[in-house]
């Protein structure tokens, strides 16, 4: 083993060396979810504000959204809403009473304490690559259905990047596995390949029972404990325009009777699933996530949730979904008002609509970060490792992403704006006078290795020194450090017995048969 790869894997394989740094070859930052210390970029105007929410309510009462979910319906009833059929309409005097019952901020604590995350205040959570069907990586050179090994190698980049802090869902979905098992045996690998807050599909009674359980087991806790606090989440999507399906009420209700949060992330697309108007896309978005919370408050007053925004355009020419665009952006930062007009935590995306790890995907990928720190954003999905807008998992896009992710961070160290004597460092600019530099003077020599961000990924030699290196470009350098990170990958560290006792629950739901599917 060479020391650069021997120093590396102290870099994220155990949870005790969270903190500890590897070389130059990946210098990673130590495991640190940041705070947000800038202001919001808000948009919107008092006015507009208002005229959103209006929008939004207006949708609720006179339109309506579909469920269809048979107890929500019914629970809609109960608490007075007016039901035909399928079609809930409410008044917003309902809605707003049950918004405000749902807590600004809450704490994940997932089988590993060390790794507990806070969804709300000035914090920013950065997840995995979430739910692509297929996989790319500069081996392969093309697009192939997701595989387990390859979800597994995915959970190992998400463990063991320390700007990564939650694992969201399958990081790319293994279909060599069936169906109706397949949670059993991803959430199998996550909980033993990594140890971050998880997350479950909330996709019917079966898998999410499942997976509630699998996180009980692997955390040590009794029932009372795994219900006394937050451990996991899930997220849903409405269907839009207007309509939540079953399965997902389902699940989520499931869920938040055992005290665990729910985001509502509505997928609307300007222009195809929501009005082609940024504003109307917003409020659209806003009222199918607003019914489904008040939902959940009504039966659980208090369960954490949040709302999500996937609000973005399409391509006009071809119906294809674009992001990282400037309407994607405004309607991120629009959206992030909103969730603080409505005392909400606000989940947000890194997203691109590029094939491959090149330019496209990295300004998009970059413009949709930075919408998401502009915004006040929380939680932000698939902040590294997606492409083709959410079609196509990439390891080298996983660790080009993750330098973005880096240096975010550090832009919101606030040792960067300090002020004080030091900082302002007049003695050091005497010292200098009109006829020197800087380089070699005590006030250098003190600060010089931890002054500035260090890159893992990124290449700052001059184009002869990068050209006689091997002139390799970043997705290749990203590609042999993806395997180097493989190679030497330790998972961390897990109570025999509660491996074992997981390996049996797995084993025992197999035989049973796992969750129904339609085929």
């Amino acid at each position: 083993m060479t020391e650069t790869v021997a120093r590396k894997r102290r870099g994220g394989g155990r949870a005790g060396a969270a903190a500890r740094r590897g070389t130059a070859t990946l210098e990673q930052m130590p495991w640190n979810p940041p705070s947000n210390i800038d202001r919001p970029v808000e948009p919107l105007t008092e006015a507009g504000i208002a005229a959103i929410h209006e929008g939004a309510m207006r949708i609720l009462e006179e339109i309506g959204v579909q469920f269809l979910n048979d107890e929500a319906l019914e629970i809609f009833k109960q608490a007075g809403m007016r039901v035909e059929g399928q079609l809930v309409r409410m008044d917003r005097d309902f809605v707003m009473e049950m918004i405000a019952k749902a807590p600004a901020s809450f704490t994940l604590t997932p089988r590993n304490p060390a790794r507990a995350i806070e969804m709300g205040g000035d914090r920013m959570l950065f997840g995995n690559v979430s739910s692509p069907p297929n996989y790319w990586d500069m081996d392969l050179n093309k697009k192939v259905p997701g595989t387990r090994a390859q979800c597994q190698n995915l959970l190992k980049l998400t463990q063991y990047f320390n700007c990564i802090h939650f694992a969201g869902g399958y990081p790319v979905e293994p279909v060599d596995l069936h169906a109706s098992t397949r949670h059993l045996d991803v959430l199998f690998d996550k909980l033993t390949l990594t140890d971050k807050v998880a997350h479950a599909y909330s996709l019917g009674k079966e898998r999410v029972e499942d997976v509630m359980e699998m996180v009980r087991i692997a955390g040590g806790l009794s029932h009372a404990e795994f219900d006394a606090k937050p451990h996991m989440y899930t997220n849903i999507n409405s269907t839009s325009p207007l309509k939540h399906d079953h399965p997902m009420i389902d699940g989520s209700l499931r869920m938040i009777r055992r005290g665990q949060p729910v985001v509502v992330t509505p997928f609307t697309l300007a222009g195809a699933m929501a009005p082609v108007t940024l504003a109307g896309a917003v409020a659209q978005s806003l009222a199918e996530s607003l019914c489904a919370i008040a939902l959940f408050q009504y039966v659980v007053p208090g369960v954490p949730c949040a709302i999500g925004t996937f609000t973005s355009n399409v391509d006009m020419k071809s119906g294809a979904p674009a992001f990282g665009t400037p309407e994607y952006m405004r309607a991120t930062q629009m959206t992030g008002q909103m969730a603080r007009f409505y005392g909400l935590p606000l989940r947000s995306s890194g997203v691109c609509a590029a094939n491959v790890p090149d330019g496209q995907a990295m300004w998009e990928t970059s413009n949709s970060l930075w919408a998401a720190v502009q915004s006040g954003s929380h939680m932000i999905y698939h902040a590294a490792g997606w492409l083709e807008g959410g079609l196509i998992a990439s390891p080298e896009k996983f660790i080009m992403d993750c330098e973005i992710l880096q240096m975010i961070q550090r832009y919101m160290d606030p040792v960067l704006i300090a002020t004080g004597e030091e900082e302002i460092a007049l003695d050091a600019i005497r010292e200098v006078g009109n006829d020197g530099h800087f380089f070699g003077i005590q006030h250098t020599q003190d600060r010089y290795a931890t002054a500035f961000y260090q890159p893992f990924l990124s290449d700052w030699h001059n184009y002869e020194a990068w050209e006689a290196a091997g002139g390799t470009w970043t997705a290749a350098r990203a590609n042999k450090m993806f395997k180097e990170i493989i190679a030497e990958f330790e998972a961390p560290p897990m109570d025999p017995a509660i491996r074992e006792e997981l390996a049996d629950f797995v084993a025992r739901r197999k035989a049973e048969g796992g969750a129904p599917t339609d085929f």
